[in-house]
């Protein structure tokens, strides 16, 4: 292995450790103040250096970078591989920072699922629990019923007084066999 070749794979491993460092909370140090990434993002900083340091390392390896001008060529090779990763870490951490999310899901939503009774509901103004799909993600909520619902019972949720309980009413079971 050349000095070469080794000074090139302590760059990528400095750029490795940029990247571990954006990802575990690198918001404190971004650089510049233009737009929201700032005029140099740090994942950009990382993939150059990463990007230099082990394109630099495989150009030297692939060279047998001994003279000044082998090493030239690695590290052209090198500069222009690490713009393009600059580039691609660029592009990869936009495009996961600005995606699209649902919206976060209100008592609203809860209305029209479908559910299960867990905990019996008594008929008038007791509360049982129900477990409903929400986003589809389990919810297990307080529930009201005008009749009692035995635990077990596919229920349909008609209203959400609250965040936390509903009023439900029993749906026929379905005839699967």
């Amino acid at each position: 292995m050349t000095t070469a070749t080794v000074v090139f794979l302590i760059i990528g491993g400095v750029g490795l450790a940029i990247l571990a460092f954006a990802l575990l909370g690198g918001e404190i140090a971004h650089l510049g103040g233009f737009g929201a990434d700032g005029l140099v993002s740090l994942e950009a900083v990382a993939g150059f250096l990463g990007t230099l340091g082990f394109a630099g390392a495989i150009a030297a390896e692939l060279f047998d970078a001994r003279t000044p001008g082998f090493i030239a060529a690695a590290a052209a090779i090198a500069l222009l591989a690490a713009f393009a990763g600059a580039w691609l870490a660029l592009r990869f951490s936009r495009a996961a920072r600005d995606m699209p999310t649902d919206a976060t899901p209100t008592r609203l939503h809860l209305i029209g699922t479908m559910g299960v009774v867990v905990t019996a509901v008594p008929a008038g103004s007791g509360y049982g629990e129900v477990r409903v799909r929400l986003g589809g993600q389990p919810v297990k909520l307080y529930a009201r019923a005008e009749q009692a619902l035995p635990a077990g019972t596919p229920i349909f949720v008609v209203e959400a007084p609250t965040d936390t309980s509903v009023v439900v009413e029993a749906t026929p079971p379905t005839g699967k066999a």
